[in-house]
Formats: C-alpha cells, sequence, structure tokens
C-alpha cells in the first residue's frame, strides 16, 4: 500500500506504558492504514513495538522535554504520553496538521476530552481515540507469541521502577522456595540493573544462581520466555503487562495504585492481589498497603492458577 501520510504518536515512557497502549495503536493502525505511523518512544521499545503491528518506525525519544522533528509536519500528531502541557507542547513542535490530546487549559486551542484519574489506562486511550471518531477496542492486548510449547516454568519478578512497588525480597524468595517444590523450575528475572536483587532471591529461595536469569535476556528474549512461561508472579510492573499481552496466567500484587487503574483484565488468567490503600507510587520504601499482603496469599492465588481446568463431564 503506497504511503499517503505521516501519523505520530508520543508515548515516551516504559514497557508497562507501551502495552497498556496497544489498542489505541492498533485502533489508529485500522483507521489510517496508509499512513506511516512512527511511535515517539524510548529505542530499547523497537523491538516489542513493531510486533504490535501496528508501528512503522520508532522515533527514539526518552522524554517529551527530548522529542524533536525535522521532517515534513505530519498529518496526525497524536498524545498518548499524558495530560500536558510538556507531551502537547512536543507534538505541536512538529507542526502536525491534527493534534488529538486530552484537554488542557494551557492549549484551549484544541479540543480533547476531559482526563479522568481514575479511568483505567487502557481505557483512557481508546476513550481518547473515540473523542477524535477513531474506534479502539480496549480488549485487543495481545501481542504474538513466538514458537514453541508452554515450558511448565513459573517465572518470579521481584523488581519494579520504584520502591513503593517493590514487594520485599524475601517474601518474593519465599514464594519462589514453595513454588520450587511444586513445578519443575522457577526462574528469577529482571533487568541487568537488576540482576543482584534476582540473586539474593534465588539464594533466599535455595535455587542455584543460574535460576536468576535478570540481565542474561533482551527484551524481546523475555517477552518470549513469558509467553511460553506457565506463570508469572511479579508487582505491578511491565512484566504483569509482558504477562496479559501473552495470554499468560499471572498473579500481580498491587500497592499504592489500585488494580482497576493499572491491573490486568478481570476476564482474563490473572489474579491481582491488592489491600485496599492507595499511596504515593514514587514513594522509595515499600506502600504500606503493598506490605499487606502476605506470602500466604500470593501462594494461595498461584496454586489456584497452576490449577488444571477442571474436565466437564461426558454428555454434559
Amino acid at each position: 500500500m503506497a504511503v499517503t501520510g505521516t501519523a505520530l504518536v508520543l508515548r515516551a515512557l516504559g514497557l508497562g506504558d507501551l502495552l497498556t497502549a496497544v489498542p489505541a495503536l492498533r485502533a489508529l493502525r485500522r483507521a489510517h492504514p496508509g499512513h506511516h505511523l512512527v511511535l515517539a518512544a524510548p529505542r530499547w521499545l523497537a523491538g516489542l513495538a513493531h510486533r504490535t503491528g501496528a508501528v512503522d518506525e520508532v522515533h527514539p525519544t526518552g522524554s517529551p522535554e527530548a522529542f524533536s522533528w525535522d521532517r515534513p509536519p505530519p498529518d496526525l500528531a497524536v498524545n498518548l504520553h499524558g495530560r500536558g502541557p510538556g507531551s502537547i507542547d512536543a507534538l505541536l513542535s512538529s507542526g502536525a496538521r491534527r493534534v488529538l490530546t486530552h484537554r488542557h487549559r494551557a492549549h484551549p486551542e484544541l479540543d480533547g476530552p476531559r482526563w479522568l484519574d481514575e479511568q483505567h489506562e487502557v481505557h483512557r486511550w481508546c476513550r481518547l481515540l473515540r473523542h477524535g471518531g477513531v474506534p479502539a477496542d480496549p480488549d485487543d492486548l495481545l501481542l504474538p507469541v513466538p514458537g514453541g510449547a508452554r515450558r511448565d516454568v513459573v517465572l518470579v519478578h521481584p523488581g519494579a521502577s520504584h520502591g513503593a512497588r517493590r514487594w520485599p525480597p524475601e517474601r518474593f524468595a519465599a514464594v519462589a522456595g514453595e513454588l520450587a517444590g511444586r513445578v519443575p523450575e522457577v526462574l528469577i528475572t529482571g533487568s541487568g540493573a537488576e540482576r543482584s536483587l534476582a540473586l539474593e532471591v534465588a539464594r533466599r529461595a535455595g535455587l542455584p544462581d543460574s535460576a536468576a536469569v535478570a540481565g542474561r535476556t533482551d527484551l524481546l528474549e523475555l517477552a518470549a520466555l513469558v509467553g511460553r512461561a506457565r506463570l508469572v508472579v511479579c508487582g505491578d510492573t511491565g512484566m504483569a503487562h509482558l504477562a496479559t499481552a501473552s495470554g499468560t496466567p499471572s498473579v500481580v500484587l498491587f500497592g499504592p495504585v489500585p488494580p482497576r487503574r493499572w491491573g490486568p483484565p478481570e476476564q482474563g488468567p490473572h489474579t491481582a492481589l491488592w489491600a485496599g490503600t492507595t499511596g504515593d507510587t514514587f514513594a522509595e520504601q515499600p506502600d504500606p498497603g503493598l506490605l499487606r499482603i502476605p506470602v500466604g496469599e500470593v501462594l494461595a492465588a498461584a496454586d489456584a492458577r497452576l490449577a488444571p481446568a477442571p474436565v466437564a463431564e461426558a454428555g454434559r
């Protein structure tokens, strides 16, 4: 198909942010099949962004302030980053002929929907597109899973971008150690920066250092590992969204932010644990509500997700 224009999308955030925007990105692709769709996002997300089937190019961007555009003005610029004004200013600097964004008093010339703090992140961006006349399906979250049979492995992911969302490593270790006696393999995942944390959890759990695969997989390799795993146990972080995108069962621990805003879809094979309180998601220490989730509750949820599905009786 011949390229008829350019659509620019700003989402200069992290892994979970990209994955919650997949339904909106795919909606834009369907609405503008002839456009070259450019996603302004961190370079390290490029491989996964292309796997959505919606993105033609990733324009490396670490933040709205770092965004620059030296090409002809895009036909459409869409703000999937935030409410502005920084993200709005960044897109306006591209000279876009049309900008779709949430309403902000700093830009009264732009007509957008009102920002709703309590709206789920997936529905937020779909609602924005519908305001712009683009139908969007919030359930369109799944990514293609690389070939290969599922492994009988549980992935335990103790890290998160902020301390408020990090359940204590000794609790993750207790869960990993118990699950190691119930499934053939437990692996501790994470980024390169989280390798020491993964090793700590593995050793506390009585697992060999080789079970700590943090820092030994790139993003696409991690996505493939999640896609073939039997279960993921993690906090409210990008790993949880990888499990959702892969259709892999998960147990996700929430602390300062409730699952109604960032949690997995209720109809999926996922269990969201939350003590019912909210707090500061950028705090350095684990959220008090997160600390109210005991090891036993996590293990019970994991066992329920690991249990084989009941077989229907013959003749019914």
